[in-house]
Parts: C-alpha cells; structure tokens; sequence
C-alpha cells in the first residue's frame, strides 16, 4: 500500500470489514490485532517497546484498545517518516478518545469506512449522490410495483458485510451478540462507565427513537439517570460508530429554528433488532418504520458522499410552524434537500418542506428530492423537486 503520509488510519463500526480490507491491501504485511490478549497488555503497559519491536511495515488491528500506543507511534514516525510503515484500524473514533492527545495531524492519513451500502451489495456505482449534486436527475416512468416490501427487507438485513448471506432469523441473532460484544468489550474501552449495559439501555432508546428530535433531558428521564450522564453515553455511543448526530440547519442564526438535533442509529439492520421490527412491520409498524427509514436513508447517502463529496454537510430543518425536511445538504452555500416517505405514492403537500428550503435559500438552493416506495421518478410541480424512487440508491 502506498500512501503520502507515514501511516494510514482505517476508523468505522466494528465488523464493517477494516480488517479484511487492511490484509487485502497487503496480504504480506505483519499483522498484529490488539484483540488479543498477548500483544494487548504488552502494549499497554510498554507502548514505546511494543512499537520498537515491530517490523517497519505493521497493520495494528483495534488501536482504540490501546490508545497509549499513538503516542509512540509519532515519536517513531517523527524519527522515521517513510511513507506506508503503519496502517492502523479502529473501531473508535480515536479524535474523541479523552485518553488520545495526540492526532497525529501531518503523519497519518485518515479513512473513514462505513457499512456496506445497498450499492455496494449490488455491485453498482453507488452514483445517486453524485447524480443528484450534478443536476442530473430526470423524471422517469417505468411502472411495475411499488417496492416497499424489498426496501423493508433491505433495512432489516442493514449493512454489516457478516450478515449478507444469513437468515433474517440468523441475522437478528448476529446483531444481539454484536451488540454484546460490544458492551463486553468496547465500551470499556472507550469510556469509563459503571455499568457498560446502561449505555447499551441508551442505544435501545435512540433506537426505538430514531430519526426524532432529542434533547438530553428527555433521554435522561426515560432512562432515569442525569443529563450530565446522559451526554456521556450518547458521546460513547458516537465514538463506537453506532449513532450520529444530525444538527439543525439554519441559514441565519435568527430565524425561528427549532435547534435540538437528531439522533439517528447508523445501521438500519442493528436498529431494527433493537426496534423489535419483523418482515410484517412494514404494514402494521408504519410510524416507527418511518422514522428508521429516515435512518437508513441517511446512511446511504453519508456512506456515498466518502467516494463523491467528503466536505459535504448534513443537517436536518426544522421550524416553529413544523415544516420540516428530513436531509439538508450543503456544499458552501449551495443547497440540496431529501424528504423521505415509506409511501408508495407523492402528493404536493409531501414537497412543503422542501418548498420551505428553496424559499429561504433562494439562488442557492439547487434542488430538493422526496424519495418513496414507488418506481417513478417524477416532477413535484417545480422544476427543482422531484420525487424518486428510494431504489435508486441501489440500482444507479
């Protein structure tokens, strides 16, 4: 693996596939995984020994497990700045760590992995986003059924590479054990935290929540636990890649916003099985299916924009009258917005939010999308908004 920068630091969900593609890279190169526990206590105790016993080409698998190790890892790089030596991987945002004072700004390249997108799955381009920041998108007729049932099915399965080929059954067990091990192991990593499955209740709760407004006071009572506390675990939950947050957009800091964000579950599949959600939720579940879908479409497009547009911004709208768009995109001062419905059919009242953004966006909105459950693309009765299919996110 070539790179500019000394070393190359892979961050994302665990079981997303850093390992795999880190050996994939270079199958040759020493493979050291913090996971287990030889190399982890050596590590720890003697971060600076660990380092110098290694060879100058090394992957360190789980660098969160040791985040001491960052430290002499710039005091080698500083001493010995040959491109490619270190390729690190962690299922942790090592910039939030508290015990993490070093970035290594300058030595180490960051990439960002995410969970396999629908796209990808398919063995397509993944070019929606790309489509629809170029002004590309064009209405469309192609009939056939709606899609709700497969798009449902997508959610359910999520995005981690180890699901792809199991049972839905099998599937949902794959995620609670996930989710053990990550209260087993990860979050001690993290964060110090009396009782790791508090965290775990915490991630129940955006679960069963996701895609809604959310304020630390409100999260804090269903859990019956401060908000100081409450800031904490949803911190922990962000720094293990599980959840995100979605600020809310505002052109001009005075205008009536409502300013809570959004807290979203990153995989549409864990979320699910922490939702208690089946194939026949689609019908009966249609709020809470709703609101995940959101989650799920979020996402997507996040996911796209890692190999499209990295500088990109999300946010979601939100005003005092209740008039609300789901996914605000900006790129300087251009604007893009995303409605998103489980629907398998549009009206005009579905683009009021979107309408909503042009206006106060004026010449630098560029263009809003509701996307639904249908197999058309279509106008909204404004040039700039069209309504697409949600399977466009795996088929283009």
């Amino acid at each position: 693996m070539t790179v500019a920068f000394a070393g190359c630091t892979a961050l994302g969900p665990r079981q997303c596939g850093k390992s795999t593609l880190a050996v994939h890279l270079d199958p040759d190169r020493l493979f050291v995984s913090l996971d287990e526990g030889r190399y982890l206590e050596t590590a720890r105790v003697d971060p600076d020994g660990f380092i110098e016993s290694l060879p100058e080409k090394v992957t360190i698998d789980e660098i969160q497990r040791a985040p001491g190790l960052l430290r002499a890892i710039k005091r080698s790089v500083d001493m010995n700045r040959k491109p490619g030596r270190f390729i690190l991987t962690g299922s942790a945002n090592l910039l939030l760590l508290p015990e993490v004072d070093e970035s290594l700004a300058g030595r180490m390249q960051i990439v960002r992995l995410q969970p396999f997108t629908d796209s990808e799955k398919e063995g397509k381009a993944g070019a929606f986003l790309e489509t629809l920041l170029d002004g590309n998108l064009k209405p469309s007729i192609q009939g056939g059924a709606n899609t709700a049932q497969e798009l449902f099915t997508r959610m359910l399965k999520g995005g981690y590479p180890e699901v792809s080929n199991r049972s839905m059954k099998r599937t949902r067990q794959w995620h609670r054990d996930y989710l053990r091990s990550i209260v087993d192991r990860d979050i001690k990593d993290v964060a110090k935290v009396k009782d790791a499955d508090d965290v775990a209740r915490m991630l129940e709760v955006i679960a069963i929540r996701t895609g809604e407004l959310q304020n630390f006071s409100s999260l804090a009572n269903e859990l019956k636990i401060s908000n100081a506390t409450a800031e904490r675990y949803l911190s922990v939950l962000q720094r293990l890649f599980l959840v995100r947050r979605l600020r809310s957009w505002q052109k001009n800091p005075a205008k009536r916003l409502v300013k809570s964000p959004k807290y979203h579950i990153v995989d549409a599949g864990l979320g699910a099985t922490l939702m208690g959600l089946n194939e026949n939720s689609w019908r009966n579940e249609r709020t809470r299916v709703g609101h995940l879908l959101e989650s799920y479409v979020l996402q997507q497009i996040i996911a796209q924009a890692g190999w499209t547009d990295p500088d990109l911004q999300f946010h979601h709208y939100r005003d005092k009258d209740k008039i609300e768009v789901d996914l605000v995109l900006n790129r300087g001062r251009d604007t893009w917005g995303i409605e998103i419905k489980a629907a398998s059919s549009v009206s005009k009242r579905d683009g009021a939010g979107l309408r909503r953004l042009a206006d106060i966006c004026g010449k630098d909105f560029r263009g809003g999308v509701v996307f639904y459950a249908g197999n058309d693309t279509l106008r909204m009765g404004d040039d700039r908004l069209l309504a697409v299919p949600i399977s466009e996110l795996w088929t283009r």
